[in-house]
């Protein structure tokens, strides 16, 4: 009985080895891994980012190579750092700094910690990389522009930081992605999908050769190419007009929605941020208050509209019928109301019918039809929020659903903005009436009142304004941007207000401003300009504002112009909005009169007279 007891428990614990061992070695792969992880090196194979072209096959955007210095923190070894970086033109001080932060990322992770390194560095740092036990480059992509224009429009990529990287986990410690513009909007696509490549090592960290023959690496997957919608002939063409002048152009095929040209100005090249030399070309960009060349002017700039928004308050008027197409009335240079308030008049004494009020631009008329509009309903607050609600149905007041990265919003007020101002119901139409003629409380940005001005191009309607025609080639189907966004704005309304546009060219304040052979209809704009200067409210130079769009008939192009400190619509504005229309429907410049005007007139006087500041100097 003992010894059967004995060969029983020799039996058992024989099993219990015997399993353990089979658990340890078959089952459980922890050891291996650990094995694994000390013989393996993991490489992220890093896709190509996808091209960028213009609507008509012009490259835009490639990729050139780079090369990074990476680190794995557990595998460095005691190494020459004067040596290191004396080959790599770096500091100690900052060599330690990437190290202590590859090592608070992860000890087992590559972490960059000198990035984009150019082909020539690249060749000769790899003839010396056998000295640092832990370091290794890994080749990437950077940007390679193909034009010096259209940097707003494009934006740029840099390295993610920890909340990108929280936020997604694509990303990894020194990884690059869209920072502004179509690269930031269009990230996901353009970025395609990493691939992941294993190494073979020898217990001296030395590559031997793929992990299992290369079986389990996975091949990176491209990013996809863009198509945009601009024209970057048209684009170029406006960034010259623009020089010496801060604002923004927007223009807008009325058809489809697409942005044909999205300028702002002062505007730097795109290739300034690319590679190492990128930070500090960008802290000197951000650090320009003055002139601020990385605020985009187009889409982020929210200013009084002034007259172009006019046209807006003759369609609602008609729309709510306070008047029609024949209604007539007599300025006599000022809109008199209250007991001394007036608001003065430029189009001349005299009796206007809608048509003629729009092409001479008659502030008494609108804000007449304005304020009568207004008290026709039972309260002032009733009366506001039906006239934002008209605003709103063209895209103003709020955010376009847009494809941009960036943009404000502008304000349309309502009731409720008053009653804040004015508690008690101590306010009235008259109170708001400056509304009437864009100014006041109304703010809109040049992108708005281009879309406004494709709405009333296509007599009712628009599609959002957009900047991507297609992806790999395969148009665009997003019903945000095929389907069209009504106004609340009746057809029949359209026909007066666009003949009084188009008697601007022919008969009223841009007359000389006519393209022979194309029929312009537009509206010229002047806005207040205040600012403080030392804590007091300074009155400027007027901004110049022009909107417009061509032909009359089956319109191909709408446009806002915005001219900071640029006197008066006509003046600087108007000048720009057709030398643009000529260029993009007849493809060369006739009216070469405008066009020495405007290369030849610079506005940098004008902005150095309220605040100056020093000039800076770009890593070329």
């Amino acid at each position: 009985m003992r010894k059967l007891l004995l060969y029983l428990i020799i039996v058992v614990i024989g099993i219990v080895f015997i399993s353990r061992l089979f658990y340890l070695q078959i089952y459980n792969t922890s050891y291996a891994a650990l094995s694994e992880d000390n013989a393996v090196k993991v490489i992220n194979d890093y896709p190509e980012r996808g091209a960028i072209y213009d609507r008509n096959g012009t490259l835009l955007v490639s990729n050139q190579p780079s090369y990074d210095v990476m680190a794995i923190p557990r595998e460095l070894k005691p190494f020459d750092t004067l040596e290191f970086c004396s080959l790599l033109n770096i500091s100690k001080e900052r060599l330690i700094k990437q190290i202590d932060k590859a090592k608070r990322y992860s000890y087992r992770v590559g972490s960059v910690i000198v990035p984009q390194l150019t082909k020539d560095e690249y060749a000769y740092l790899q003839e010396k990389m056998h000295k640092f036990n832990g370091f290794y480059i890994q080749k990437r992509s950077l940007r390679d522009y193909h034009t010096d224009h259209g940097a707003n429009v494009l934006g740029f990529i840099g390295e993610v930081n920890n909340a990108a990287i929280k936020k997604d986990n694509y990303y990894i410690s020194g990884d690059l992605m869209g920072i502004r513009g179509v690269e930031k909007q269009y990230e996901k696509i353009l970025r395609g999908n990493k691939g992941v490549k294993r190494i073979l090592q020898d217990r001296f960290n030395r590559a031997i050769g793929p992990y299992k023959g290369g079986t389990m690496d996975t091949l990176p997957v491209p990013g996809k190419d863009l198509t945009l919608t601009i024209d970057n002939e048209l684009q170029k063409y406006g960034e010259q007009l623009m020089v010496n002048k801060r604002g923004g152009i927007v223009v807008i095929e009325p058809a489809t929605g697409e942005i044909l040209a999205l300028i702002t100005a002062p505007h730097y090249k795109p290739d300034l941020l690319v590679g190492r030399k990128r930070s500090p070309n960008f802290t000197k960009l951000y650090n320009d208050t003055i002139a601020k060349p990385l605020f985009d002017r187009g889409v982020q700039g929210s200013y009084p509209p002034g007259s172009p928004f006019k046209t807006l308050t003759a369609l609602i008027g008609l729309q709510e019928g306070v008047i029609d197409d024949r209604s007539t009335l007599f300025c006599s240079g000022a809109y008199k109301y209250g007991k001394k308030a007036k608001m003065g008049c430029h189009c001349g004494t005299g009796r206007h019918n809608l048509t003629s009020a729009v092409a001479k631009s008659c502030n008494t008329y609108f804000a007449t039809t304005y304020r009568g509009f207004i008290e026709k309903y039972d309260s002032p607050k009733d009366g506001i929020d039906n006239w934002k609600a008209h605003a709103a149905s063209f895209g103003l007041g709020n955010f376009l659903n847009n494809d941009l990265s960036s943009g404000s919003k502008g304000l349309i007020p309502d009731g409720a903005f008053y009653d804040r101002y004015y508690p008690g119901n101590r306010w009235r139409a008259t109170t708001t009436l400056s509304n009437a003629i864009g100014q006041g409380e109304v703010s809109t940005t040049p992108i708005q009142l281009a879309n406004m001005t494709a709405a009333i191009a296509n007599r009712g309607f628009f599609f959002t304004p957009h900047i991507v025609k297609a992806i790999d080639s395969i148009s665009l189907k997003d019903e945000n941007y095929t389907v069209p966004k009504l106004t609340t704005i009746d057809k029949k309304h359209f026909a007066p207000v666009i003949e009084g546009m188009h008697r601007v060219y022919t008969h009223g304040t841009a007359r000389a401003l006519q393209v022979p052979g194309i029929e312009i209809c537009g509206k010229t704009g002047t806005s207040e300009n205040y600012t403080k200067i030392n804590g007091e409210r300074t009155q400027l130079t007027d901004h110049s504002i022009f909107t417009a769009f061509a032909p009359k008939e089956n319109p191909k192009i709408a446009i806002a112009v915005f001219i900071e400190n640029g006197y008066w619509g006509s003046r600087s504005a108007g000048r720009i909005a057709s030398l643009m229309i000529e260029k993009h429907i007849k493809g060369h410049i006739t009216r070469t009169d405008l066009e020495k005007w405007v290369l030849e007139h610079s506005l940098e006087e004008e902005y150095a007279k309220p605040l100056s500041g020093e000039p800076f100097e770009i890593n070329k």
